[in-house]
């Protein structure tokens, strides 16, 4: 499925109002927009699938407003983005979490759960830009412009958030034992 696909999904619903384009591309994004979210909240399920349910009803309504000027994907991840903000400062979003709790949840789908922890451990070391930067350009192979995009800051910034933030990482997790990073 490429771009035009998008656009073409997009057309589909704007102009003929066929939402069958619209369930195509919640079929193509829903699996990442939810992987970004889960890791954003440090795996807490519920909270992932109500964001992310949030971020396509956003979509959705404000599809029309859509111009192309980036990727659809780059669009979506913006409104993604927003959502989790807005969770964030209304409070729907806990910064404490209960590892025994994950490694309860996590064990029969993970076997390294206690590595996953470390993980999102060390994520709660960054700066909330740091952890969005790592998360998009790590987990969902977004590139620097496209962060820049999504994040709406300067490019050079993005690159300064990676640095700083791939620095704090390979000390914590030196620290936590997993050797050089």
């Amino acid at each position: 499925m490429s771009k035009t696909d998008d656009l073409r999904w997009i057309a589909q619903v704007t102009l003929f109002g066929d939402n069958r384009g619209f369930d195509k591309l919640t079929q193509k994004y829903q699996s990442s927009i939810r992987r970004f979210f889960m890791n954003l909240t440090m795996g807490d399920v519920p909270l992932s699938d109500d964001l992310a349910q949030e971020t396509f009803i956003k979509a959705y309504l404000n599809l029309k407003s859509f111009q192309g000027l980036s990727g659809f994907s780059t669009w979506l991840y913006r409104i993604a983005y927003n959502v989790f903000f807005d969770a964030t400062r209304s409070k729907k979003v806990y910064e404490d979490i209960n590892e025994y709790e994950i490694d309860q949840n996590q064990f029969t789908k993970n076997e390294f759960s206690a590595e996953r922890i470390d993980i999102y451990n060390a994520l709660k070391i960054l700066r909330k830009e740091e952890k969005m930067v790592v998360l998009l350009f790590y987990m969902e192979d977004k590139t620097h412009v496209e962060i820049a995009k999504i994040m709406q800051c300067p490019l050079g910034t993005v690159k300064t958030y990676l640095l700083k933030a791939k620095e704090k990482l390979g000390n914590y997790l030196t620290k936590s034992g997993y050797g050089t990073v």
